[in-house]
């Protein structure tokens, strides 16, 4: 009589998932993006200086609205207009109709069919918005609405956690910004994302990886521009390892958040080189006085910090970090038991109304 043994199926490779492929793949379409709109990015730049909106509205959700959190600092910083964000529920369940204006709409979307998305820009283009659309489906019914599309030219994104398309829309945020304000040093800077991109992903985060796999909460702080980047960290820790992390500002995590600390409670932060990453590093010397497992990106230190991150622009730091921080995710998932593509009761396209 012989007996049958059942073997457990062999774990996946972390350089096998999906996500590890079209995170990868981010210089490559940060690269094709600016080459394929360099012409309309320089005639919007123009435009928006001819002719500049008294108020800047970004409509986003997901990933994609943290993308709309990093291009509010920017274009505030840069071009000096506020920026706010559409609550798409004002359009698609309350049927508000908005006063005519003076603003241009930045709409992001991966997709761009959400009806609640599309229902706000409708309404917002009705009242005389401007409406500029980053876009990866550029057959989506959001491209139509469009004074100006801007393909993201990300490729097919078919892993749940969205990857490639989050930084191509940071690129694409940065580059409306850059043009806008004709901010030659942020220009030169795009133009050397793609090789930073390269090396980023390159980078080794173990010891990041090491904490999370058996964590159960965590902080992420950022300021300033790393501030979305934050946010889109904490989104993928929940999204792709079940692991529940809070994003915060440097500047808020020190009120009513900071009772929680225990000794070796961990904290991600991402710290730029400029005057706003001074207080996610404050911040984090705080942490780890209080006895906190603390991992820092720190682009002032470069190679040399923990994690390391890579010195560039203030500006493309924080993307810089989230290349690195995608490949290390996609490793904690994995060490977690999960798979980072098919993230549980999550599909690649939500629709939210």
């Amino acid at each position: 009589m012989t007996s049958t043994v059942h073997a457990e199926p062999a774990p996946v490779a972390a350089d096998r998932t999906l996500m590890h492929r079209e995170a990868a793949e981010g210089a490559d379409a940060v690269a094709r993006f600016l080459a394929r709109n360099a012409v309309a990015l320089a005639e919007l730049g123009a435009s928006l200086r001819a002719d500049p909106p008294a108020l800047v509205v970004t409509c986003a959700r997901g990933s994609s609205d943290h993308a709309a959190t990093y291009g509010k600092y920017l274009i505030e910083t840069l071009a000096g207009v506020p920026v706010a964000s559409a609550a798409p529920s004002v359009a698609s369940i309350y049927a508000t109709r908005m006063e005519r204006m003076n603003a241009l709409v930045i709409a992001v979307s991966q997709s761009g069919r959400s009806p609640d998305l599309l229902r706000t820009v409708e309404s917002y283009k009705a009242a005389g918005a401007r409406v500029v659309v980053l876009v990866n489906d550029e057959r989506a019914p959001l491209a139509a609405l469009a004074d100006t599309v801007l393909p993201l030219s990300a490729g097919a994104e078919t892993s749940v956690a969205a990857t490639k398309s989050f930084i191509v829309s940071l690129a694409g945020l940065a580059a409306i910004a850059a043009h806008w304000s004709e901010d030659a040093a942020l220009l030169d800077a795009l133009d050397a994302l793609p090789g930073g991109l390269a090396q980023a992903f390159e980078l080794d985060w173990t010891p990041v990886a090491d904490t999370l796999v058996d964590a159960r909460n965590l902080f992420v702080i950022g300021r300033g521009y790393s501030f979305g980047i934050a946010q889109e960290a904490a989104l993928k820790m929940k999204e792709t390892s079940a692991l529940h992390a809070e994003a915060f500002s440097s500047a808020e995590v020190r009120h009513g958040p900071m009772a929680i600390i225990t000794d070796g409670f961990p904290l991600l932060g991402f710290a730029t080189s400029d005057e706003a990453g001074d207080d996610v590093r404050a911040a984090a010397a705080e942490f780890a006085s209080r006895g906190a497992a603390v991992h820092l990106a720190d682009a002032r230190r470069g190679l040399a910090s923990e994690p390391p991150a890579i010195c560039q622009h203030p500006a493309m730091e924080p993307i810089l970090m989230i290349q690195s921080f995608y490949r290390m995710i996609n490793t904690v998932s994995l060490r977690r038991g999960l798979n980072p593509d098919q993230p549980p009761h999550l599909r690649k396209v939500t629709e939210t109304r």
